[in-house]
């Protein structure tokens, strides 16, 4: 059977294009396989499990049904839906995953992560997830109106957007000391992030044997899906 590996969709109303190709790859590509892995920012913007959106609730309901029909679902957090809760597991019955998760794929040890704890050249950001992930700002930001969730969460953004103009881009990428030492940690030579938007095969010497970190693309323009079986994986572009 088939594993797929997905990751920074950024779904949100003004892009719907999107929101569609999702929804057809959940039918016609994901329907066939064993399980499905959502690496974080599935969403652009997630304001607490009761942001009553209505195509969030659309696209909840398409990964309950895939689910439901017999492929496996799960969803690690992402550096833009960190407030998904047990809320949103129970109702698209994903299973939640920790920020570093380990993996048996057709007899591969794999660690899944996101990919922002990779860069730690960026120390604003770091700093900055820090802070949000921290389970007491988070209950403080949701006890808050989805109204004023939302305010704030465009306020972020704008100055986010700012801040990466004015970065320079290997900041942004990760930073190859930390990725050795990350899997050095979880006793792994295969590694598999997003994040960076930057789709990729990287491979190197870690401690005298080959080494391999495979990049997720994002979906702005096209989608982009790692497919393993028992053949190996592919990192694909899935165009629009």
């Amino acid at each position: 059977m088939t594993t797929l590996f997905i990751s920074d969709l950024h779904l949100e109303p003004a892009q719907p294009a999107i929101t569609e190709q999702f929804l057809a790859f959940l039918t016609r590509t994901a329907g066939c396989a064993d399980a499905l892995y959502i690496l974080g920012d599935l969403f652009e913007a997630w304001l607490g499990d009761d942001d009553p959106e209505p195509e969030y609730r659309r696209v909840i309901g398409a990964v309950r049904a895939l689910r439901d029909s017999g492929t496996r679902c799960y969803f690690m957090h992402g550096n833009r839906d960190f407030l998904v809760g047990p809320r949103f597991g129970a109702e698209s019955r994903c299973e939640l995953l920790e920020e570093h998760t380990l993996v048996d794929v057709h007899g591969v040890r794999v660690l899944l992560m996101h990919g922002d704890l990779l860069c730690t050249d960026d120390v604003e950001y770091q700093a900055f997830r820090r802070m949000v992930r921290d389970p007491r700002w988070q209950q403080q930001m949701l006890a808050l109106p989805v109204a004023q969730r939302a305010a704030l969460a465009q306020q972020v953004k704008t100055q986010t957007r700012a801040r990466v103009m004015a970065k320079a881009e290997e900041i942004m990428d990760v930073n190859q000391g930390t990725v050795e030492a990350t899997m050095r940690r979880f006793g792994v030579h295969t590694l598999l992030h997003g994040h960076t938007h930057r789709p990729n095969i990287h491979r190197f010497e870690l401690d005298g044997e080959p080494a391999t970190r495979i990049v997720l693309g994002d979906w702005h323009t096209q989608g982009s899906v790692v497919r393993w079986d028992a053949s190996g994986f592919t990192l694909e572009s899935l165009p629009r």
